[in-house]
């Protein structure tokens, strides 16, 4: 064995070295039988392959992750099954898991009222149920519907800089509250974060006719990306670069 070690690349050792790690940590703190450890440290590639597969990718994992992975390359099937749930269950759990389902596959109508059912009884004030539909609200422009619901959880903590907010104060724009949306939009304008608000707040201040305003939030946009971390570049690109384009337009 140890011949045939010298013509891999040198990196293998410190691959092997790293998954032996690894898998005695998770043995140790699963207070896994003692034989695992020999096993892991005297046949170092195959014994941790046959304990990573015995002890950490179990057949549950490996059903999740296969679950995950069609739901990712059939979302059809996915939503035949949670369907066929709630006519088999007709309960609160599946009728949002069917919403949002529905909600990600395109099909907001159906979303829409699944969620509107289910603010329903002991769910009526439901946190989670109402962001939803005011997100379905807003793909559908029905915002005279949107803006009654962001009131109703306006207060608690998490609705603050949240996109919800964002959703409500675009909604509130074009409902003609021009006064409350920029209340709003003032609310979420902070440096160095909040590209998408403060995207739209310069958006809402050029349908309002305040160019230079507006110039000035995606100036302060662009300017503060090469001081971002590389994952807050990665996340807010999108907003960035329009934000570099109404500057190109002027």
């Amino acid at each position: 064995m140890f011949s045939l070690l010298r013509y891999f690349p040198s990196y293998f050792y410190f691959i092997s070295i790293a998954l032996q790690a690894i898998c005695v940590i998770h043995c140790l703190r699963k207070n896994n039988q003692q034989r695992w450890i020999y096993l892991i440290i005297f046949l170092p590639m195959i014994g941790c392959i046959i304990y990573f597969f015995s002890e950490i990718v179990t057949v549950r994992n490996l059903g999740s992750i296969q679950t995950g992975l069609g739901s990712l390359l059939n979302p059809t099937g996915r939503i035949r099954r949670l369907e066929d749930n709630l006519r088999f269950t007709d309960t609160f759990n599946n009728r949002v898991m069917l919403a949002d389902a529905y909600l990600a596959a395109g099909r907001t109508d159906e979303a829409i009222e699944l969620y509107t059912s289910s603010l329903t009884g002991a769910f009526t004030e439901n946190d989670y149920v109402i962001k939803q539909l005011i997100a379905a609200y807003f793909i559908q422009q029905h915002y005279e519907e949107l803006i009654p619901l962001a009131e109703k959880i306006y207060k608690h903590p998490e609705f603050a800089r949240s996109k919800t907010q964002l959703q409500y104060a675009c909604a509130l724009s074009y409902t003609g509250d021009s006064q409350g949306a920029e209340r709003e939009f003032k609310k979420m304008k902070t440096r160095f974060s909040a590209f998408e608000a403060r995207y739209q707040y310069g958006l809402f201040l050029l349908r309002a006719g305040r160019s230079e305003e507006a110039r000035h939030i995606f100036r302060d946009m662009t300017d503060e990306a090469p001081h971002l971390s590389a994952r807050e570049r990665r996340f807010n690109r999108p907003w960035i670069l329009k934000a570099k384009e109404e500057l190109n337009r002027a």
